[in-house]
């Protein structure tokens, strides 16, 4: 004890033990605001690619994957639906897809892979999700013109099995392609660009 009756040990047990508290408030009101910075898990998954087992996918068939909470339909193109794709260009609007609807690595076909069609499953005139309608001939949808694509019921545009929009329907413009890459023969990511 001091002269003044003052323990001077006890004193500087108090001041340690006080700041050694406060520090420690300090880092728990720290740690949830800082982490408060980083996006939620919700905001994570908007924007995080997705990755798709194709391997199983039959010519003919088509998948769909949910990317940001839009469907992605996945088509694998049979030799006779690569082959009817050029009879389109007169029936269609853009048959060069000039239009910046695809990355420019997707231009051939409207896809890196002939054979596999990546495209967004969203009608570009409203935002419908038009159904896939392979067969050749459809009498609902020309007869003889149809070779085969995808169809928006709800005011009827019509898109061919590489996703350009014909000519005279309300779509504007094709289905677009979103950038996408492969990882192996097997999988497909949906959200990386192939040349990222």
């Amino acid at each position: 004890m001091s002269r003044d009756g003052v323990n001077e040990g006890r004193r500087r047990f108090l001041t340690a033990a006080t700041s050694v508290v406060g520090a420690a408030g300090a880092v728990a009101v720290a740690v949830p605001f800082v982490g408060s910075w980083n996006p939620s898990a919700k905001a994570k998954a908007a924007g995080a690619p997705v990755k798709a087992n194709i391997s199983k996918i039959e010519p003919g068939q088509m998948i769909t994957v949910e990317w940001r909470g839009k469907p992605v339909y996945v088509v694998r193109r049979t030799a006779e639906t690569l082959a009817n794709l050029a009879k389109m260009d007169d029936l269609v609007a853009d048959p060069q897809s000039e239009q910046p609807q695809q990355p420019e690595y997707a231009k051939n076909h409207r896809a890196i892979r002939e054979e596999l069609l990546v495209l967004l499953g969203l009608c570009t005139h409203l935002g419908c999700a038009p159904m896939y309608r392979p067969e050749v001939g459809a009498a609902d949808l020309g007869g003889s013109e149809w070779l085969g694509g995808f169809f928006c019921p709800c005011h009827g545009s019509k898109f061919d099995l590489a996703g350009r929009v014909y000519k005279g329907v309300p779509a504007p413009t094709n289905l677009e392609v979103p950038p996408h890459s492969y990882d192996g023969d097997a999988i497909l990511v949906i959200g990386v660009d192939q040349e990222a």
